[in-house]
């Protein structure tokens, strides 16, 4: 077993329009340029964690186009290996179309592209063999995030699950999670979920850790003037599941995870906006 980090799920181009507030219903604003950007909550967690040095495997699809070309080039800059990314012929990448506010907060929409595409037979039969966690969300199709969760479980690595976006899952999916991360209205919303080990994320306000019978523990946040929230989650998530596969506690994980997310928000953009540790160690003065 090794601290490798396997990540099954999304790459995602992101259209990014940043203006003062969000448009009402039929309301038409002014915007800055639109920008196309790395994205996809998998492709985020696997470059959070690569550009943190950790020893990371991106398994998903992408179109045979120009932004798929992107995807790839940026999860490999970050020192992940993007061997088992398929790329579809014929087939659009996925897209997220997210407007910015001038508070940094974000409104996505995602179109599946090559993502929806993504089967349990794009999983490649040993890439867990020398994994230490899986990483997975809910942007491929729910049969493939089953197939991994299955094969990751079988083969004894940890199973890290965030409900995002959020949804009815099938109970087999929580019954195969090991830890499972969601903010605090997708907790409330899942109800009695079954699995011992999560994370509640709740914004400003840091995060809580369950931990088998262990009293819950409160994980304050990093205060930080956010420019742009876009992927903040998805650090986070990069950065624990790094953390657990290098063996640390839940709390621990969390604890550096509050850091790197905060980072994140004081950035432009998802992916662009990730810290190396140099760049963290700066931040937070350690």
């Amino acid at each position: 077993m090794t601290d490798t980090i396997v990540i099954v799920g999304s790459l995602n181009a992101d259209l990014v329009v940043r203006t003062e507030r969000f448009p009402q219903p039929g309301e038409t604003l002014h915007g800055s340029d639109l920008a196309t950007l790395p994205g996809g909550k998998s492709a985020n967690q696997a470059v959070a964690a690569g550009r943190l040095g950790g020893t990371v495997r991106m398994v998903g699809a992408v179109g045979d186009d120009g932004n798929g070309t992107l995807l790839r080039d940026s999860v490999a800059a970050s020192g992940a290996d993007t061997t088992h990314v398929v790329v579809r012929p014929d087939t659009a990448t996925g897209t997220a179309v997210i407007t910015v506010d001038g508070r940094g907060e974000n409104t996505i929409v995602i179109s599946g592209g090559a993502n929806a595409t993504f089967s349990p037979a794009d999983l490649p039969a040993d890439v867990f063999h020398d994994a230490a966690v899986l990483g997975l969300c809910l942007e491929v199709p729910m049969d493939a995030v089953l197939a991994a969760a299955r094969a990751a479980h079988a083969a004894g690595v940890t199973v890290l699950t965030n409900l995002s976006p959020f949804g009815a899952v099938p109970p087999e999916l929580l019954e195969l999670t090991d830890v499972l991360l969601v903010n605090e209205h997708e907790a409330a919303a899942l109800g009695d979920h079954g699995v011992q080990r999560s994370i509640v994320t709740r914004g400003g306000d840091g995060s809580v850790v369950h931990d088998g019978d262990a009293q819950p523990v409160e994980v304050p946040a990093v205060p930080v003037d956010a420019v742009d929230t876009t992927g903040c989650g998805d650090a986070f998530m990069g950065a624990v599941a790094l953390r657990l596969a290098a063996g640390d506690s839940l709390v621990e994980a969390a604890r550096f995870a509050a850091g790197v997310g905060a980072y994140a928000a004081t950035g432009a953009g998802a992916q662009a906006s990730y810290p190396t540790t140099a760049q963290l160690e700066a931040f937070l003065g350690t």
